[in-house]
């Protein structure tokens, strides 16, 4: 198994790099993310990898984190989900970003994603929810996630990160019966305090 790649980018192409290591070029699938941190050919680069074995082929994908790297790897398990569409979801969104639309159930958010329709983007939900929760959100904030999921879905669509839309929930107040309108007007106000 080959688990991470380190020598110098030899070329770029729309969904791969070729990176030489000791002499011998690995052409590696990546999500744009990742080629968009690669820099100039010549430099250095280095990347978590997964070598993906079918009878006919071989195929090296590659990530600038070990949190992509995993979620590809938990991705891929999924029934009906292959690398390449595992690899068009993380070009798609950030792993934070992805690990919450599953968690918090956002089917629509996920059926952004192209190749990813509403029955994919249930299945996702329906075998990753539990394991994601556990394994990238810890349990208060899936709980409270959970709890609030279109007002998560509203702030990550006004541009903030999951884990701020996360932090702006959990300061919203527990013991008031709040309109939907209401907790966002709130969880805004979060931001504007800070």
């Amino acid at each position: 198994m080959i688990a991470s790649l380190q020598g110098k980018l030899e070329s770029l192409s729309g969904d791969s790099a070729v990176i030489n290591v000791g002499g011998v070029g690995f052409q590696v699938y990546m999500p744009t993310s990742t080629l968009s941190t690669l820099g100039s050919t010549g430099k250095e680069a280095k990347l978590y990898t997964h070598l993906h074995l079918r009878e006919d082929n071989a195929t090296l994908y590659g990530f600038a984190t070990s949190e992509e790297l995993e979620l590809f790897q938990t991705l891929i398990n999924v029934s009906g989900l292959g690398p390449k569409l595992a690899l068009a979801m993380l070009s798609a969104m950030s792993v934070e970003k992805l690990t919450m639309a599953i968690v918090t159930s956002n089917a629509d958010l996920l059926t952004v994603i192209p190749g990813i329709g509403k029955k994919m983007a249930n299945r996702l939900i329906l075998e990753l929810k539990d394991k994601i929760a556990a394994g990238w959100i810890t349990t208060p904030a899936a709980e409270l996630a959970a709890e609030n999921t279109d007002v998560l879905a509203a702030l990550t669509s006004l541009g903030y990160s999951a884990s701020e839309a996360t932090r702006a929930v959990a300061a919203l107040p527990h013991d008031q019966d709040l309109s939907l309108e209401g907790k966002i007007k709130l969880a805004l106000g979060y931001f504007t305090s800070k």
